[in-house]
């Protein structure tokens, strides 16, 4: 890859950080992304800024035919996120003023099918909060976890994110740092509220040793916790409760809170304000997860299903 384009990459992610607030995470996927399309290019002796259509075009058909580690090609919902990523870098070389014609116009994205977030049955999740031992400091900490997750909805960075200075158990709410750094107020509910309280009168004190900690769930070693870690956590405990690995994922959690309200009758704008959705279309596909229970549960137990 030609220092130029590996210059233009910096100044490209330093602008979507300061501009868009995109987490690490998103950012890391926008570099390897564009690294990967300028190490090609340099191998045709072309760079990023003189890409053209037809150059971007080959590059989407090698990787569809010839890429990813099994040989048989990437599959469509990676070129639709590296297609994205081109866009937002050809366009802000646009507005910088660098490129007169961008090459990823009139390129047409793969069709994605339309894929429905995995939700646990409520006894599964009962199983699950159930799972974790709360005589000891860290099982309690588990338990306090999971049933936060469960009762709120966060995403796992925005959990294992939380400091002690935004909980306020009196009033019964969190405020939570969700993407772009947008804040909301999430309320936690009373049987998570409970178990969260145990935890920091009691666990977390055991677990700091007398020390201090801005997270709100530590270690052993009274640090926070990363994502990884909890995904550790959650696997541990899903198979005390009997769940099957294929059916947890760091997501479930999230994905069951927002289907159970649902099924319960929760407003679907009430729900978009709890998960941090930016649009009402990413919430409304829980609408779809519920149908389809739905529809399962008439197919078992109606007597012409």
């Amino acid at each position: 890859m030609a220092s130029a384009d590996r210059a233009l990459i910096g100044r490209f992610a330093d602008n979507a950080w300061a501009e868009l607030g995109l987490a690490d995470n998103t950012l890391a996927s926008y570099r390897r992304d564009l690294e990967g399309f300028a190490c090609w290019l340099a191998a045709a002796g072309s760079g990023l800024a003189a890409a053209s259509r037809l150059q971007l075009q080959d590059y989407l058909a090698q990787r569809s035919l010839h890429g990813g580690t099994t040989g048989r090609g990437y599959k469509a919902r990676s070129t639709a996120r590296l297609l994205s990523s081109l866009r937002q870098f050809y366009a802000w070389l646009q507005r910088e003023g660098r490129l007169e014609e961008d090459p990823t116009l009139l390129v047409d994205a793969p069709k994605l099918p339309r894929s429905l977030p995995k939700a646990l049955g409520e006894a599964d999740v009962e199983a699950l909060l159930r799972a974790p031992s709360v005589e000891t400091p860290l099982g309690l900490r588990d338990r306090a976890m999971l049933e936060l997750l469960y009762a709120t909805g966060l995403r796992v960075s925005e959990l294992v994110g939380l400091t002690a200075a935004q909980v306020n158990l009196r009033q019964g709410v969190l405020r939570v740092v969700g993407k772009g750094g947008k804040e909301r107020l999430v309320p936690l509910g009373e049987e998570a509220g409970h178990w969260l309280e145990r935890y920091v009168l009691t666990s977390r004190p055991a677990l700091l040793k007398g020390g201090q900690a801005a997270a709100l769930f530590v270690t052993a070693r009274r640090a926070g916790l990363s994502r990884q870690m909890f995904w550790n956590i959650v696997k541990k405990h899903a198979q005390v409760a009997g769940i099957p690995a294929s059916r947890i994922s760091p997501h479930v959690l999230r994905h069951s809170f927002a289907t159970h309200l649902l099924n319960h009758g929760a407003d679907l704008r009430a729900l978009q304000m709890m998960l941090g959705h930016s649009s009402l279309t990413t919430t409304q596909i829980y609408t779809q997860v519920a149908k389809e229970g739905l529809k399962r549960l008439h197919a078992r137990h109606h007597p012409r299903g």
